[in-house]
């Protein structure tokens, strides 16, 4: 006889990774949505610093962590959740608040993570499409809220699409959530937008107590190898029911160290987003240009349509060249790829690479 596992298992989804190819030569690798810019060097030297301390647990609250992002975004630490990267807040959420007969809804295709949400729980998913021109659409998502809603997501940008909703849109929103939900709003890209002041949301706090803002160190502070994110939270409530449920040090004292360091040097970020918003105007063109479409970007990565091309194939001619993309199919759009702007020589080099597949094709 086999050991047993839980029947919900077979519905929990196998998150979506990379692919790695044997390829002899420099790998151009714009399929994880990760900033090409190393970290900081104030960063790297306080990394080392603390690599001296390793025998003893870190911080199990992140003390310095959490008052570090208190004094950045004027919010009280008690308000404030750390997690494991972004995704172990997710998940932390989920056990907290889901169970068998309760919904959570979100959009369709999203953050690859959310499905894991309700099959891990017993919850129930509500996933309506994204309007025609893949954005979320907020009117078709507030019709789904019933008595048995306890989470509703906005990722904002979203990700794969890259879209996103303007404030002014989101607040309109809120204002008709019902106070029983919690509206996590997703803002993993948030830094890369063109279009808005990433503080422009923080107001809506202290107006929605049911509202939490999701944010990480993995994409614009390069900190991807470490695993910090965290939460603005409307109220205090959230973070202590975050904390009660996910397993003790989590957080690694390397990332929280990392972390704390990296928001002292906002003039580097504002280098980093300048550099990106270089390198989508430039790719955005350079795809248009070739007769693909591509979505209206506010993140770090292009969501491109294929037409009629056959996704496995261009995936396939691409990896051959030395350049590593996502497919659409693994996010949720069939005949799509998301593709990270790296360097200016990378986003070149898959060009070129891009050139010959579309030829090939």
């Amino acid at each position: 006889m086999s050991i047993e596992f839980v029947s919900r298992l077979a519905s929990i989804p196998i998150y979506p990774v990379a692919r790695a190819y044997g390829f002899e030569g420099e790998l151009v690798k714009l399929a994880s949505n990760e900033t090409p810019y190393p970290p900081h060097p104030a960063v790297l030297e306080a990394v080392e610093a603390a690599l001296r301390g390793l025998n003893r647990y870190p911080d199990p609250t992140a003390t310095a962590l959490r008052t570090r992002l208190s004094e950045r975004y004027g919010l009280p630490a008690a308000r404030i959740a750390v997690g494991n990267g972004s995704c172990e807040i997710l998940l932390a959420a989920a056990e907290a608040m889901l169970e068998p007969g309760a919904e959570i809804v979100y959009a369709w295709p999203s953050f690859t993570m959310y499905p894991h949400l309700a099959a891990m729980t017993g919850a129930r998913a509500i996933t309506p499409p994204l309007d025609a021109d893949a954005r979320h659409d907020l009117e078709a998502l507030a019709t789904e809220i019933t008595v048995a809603t306890r989470i509703l997501i906005v990722c904002n940008p979203n990700n794969p699409t890259a879209t996103a909703v303007d404030t002014e849109e989101l607040e309109r929103f809120l204002d008709d959530v019902p106070r029983h939900v919690l509206v996590i709003v997703d803002e993993a890209y948030v830094e890369f937008a063109a279009d808005r002041d990433p503080d422009d949301t923080l107001p809506l706090l202290d107006r929605h107590r049911n509202l939490v803002l999701l944010r990480t160190f993995s994409k614009v502070y390069g900190l991807c190898g470490l695993r910090a994110g965290y939460a603005l939270a409307g109220s205090e409530s959230f973070p202590a029911a975050v904390d009660r449920v996910r397993q003790p040090f989590s957080v690694n004292a390397l990332a929280q160290v990392a972390a704390a360091e990296a928001l002292l040097h906002q003039d580097e970020v504002a280098s980093r987003v300048e550099r990106t918003l270089v390198e989508r105007l430039f790719l955005e063109d350079e795809l248009r240009d070739r007769g693909l479409t591509v979505s209206e970007g506010q993140a770090n990565f292009s969501w491109v349509s294929l037409g009629e091309r056959p996704e496995a194939a261009v995936l396939d001619g691409l990896a051959a060249r030395g350049v590593i993309v996502r497919g659409g199919t693994d996010l949720g759009g069939a005949g799509h790829m998301r593709v990270t702007y790296g360097t200016r020589t990378e986003n070149e080099r898959f060009l070129a690479a891009l050139d010959e597949v579309l030829a090939e094709a």
